[in-house]
């Protein structure tokens, strides 16, 4: 008994805890699976948004190094770290395809309670967002990246929650940004996870 015991506590020791991260200090999630480029025929955002461009993509729950076929190519979920509050997918990809093409970003939002909170999310151009499966946002139209274009009151249940994010890009620029906020502040009390727990 008291050998179970003892390698039951040192595999505890021992086996490494899935990375979390923090959102920064204006609450915007940082780290992110993503999987991108998908190329899109020309200046169709508008339409491409509507469509499940992966199977099932509301309620897709990758982990890094999953593949993907998508339009004759297979695709690889890839953590990103975003250097500023948006992730920038034309850095990440803009040598492979930076324009006529989209991404899928997901967050695992670890709450240690449930919280009724406000999504918040900018793109550049258009986007999609699920919470748990759920659409809560949908932007089709081109525009620049600005915060907090689009809000939704959603609630963050208490563990995991999946967030879904589609970026669209058509021309120039290609970027998304989100965050959670209660009562206008950011929420930083929740981590984020890049693989299901």
């Amino acid at each position: 008994m008291q050998s179970i015991l003892a390698v039951a506590v040192l595999s505890a020791i021992f086996l490494p805890a899935a990375d979390t991260f923090s959102p920064d200090t204006d609450g915007f999630i940082r780290n992110w699976l993503v999987l991108a480029p998908i190329p899109l025929p020309e200046d169709s955002g508008a339409s491409e948004i509507d469509k499940d461009l992966i199977k099932g993509e509301a309620a897709v729950m990758p982990k890094a190094g999953d593949k993907v076929a998508v339009g004759g190519a297979e695709l690889v979920w890839q953590p990103q770290q975003a250097s500023d509050y948006f992730l920038d997918f034309v850095t990440a990809y803009g040598t492979v395809r930076g324009e006529d093409a989209a991404a899928y970003a997901v967050a695992y939002v670890m709450a240690d309670e449930e919280m009724k909170v406000t999504l918040s999310v900018g793109s550049n151009d258009q986007c999609k967002a699920w919470l748990n499966g759920k659409q809560v946002v949908r932007f089709a139209e081109t525009r620049t990246l600005e915060k907090d274009t689009e809000k939704t009151e959603v609630t963050l249940t208490k563990g995991q929650n999946v967030l879904v994010f589609k970026v669209i890009n058509e021309k120039n620029s290609w970027q998304g940004a989100a965050r959670f906020l209660k009562d206008g502040v950011a929420v930083r009390n929740v981590k984020i996870a890049l693989a299901p727990q």
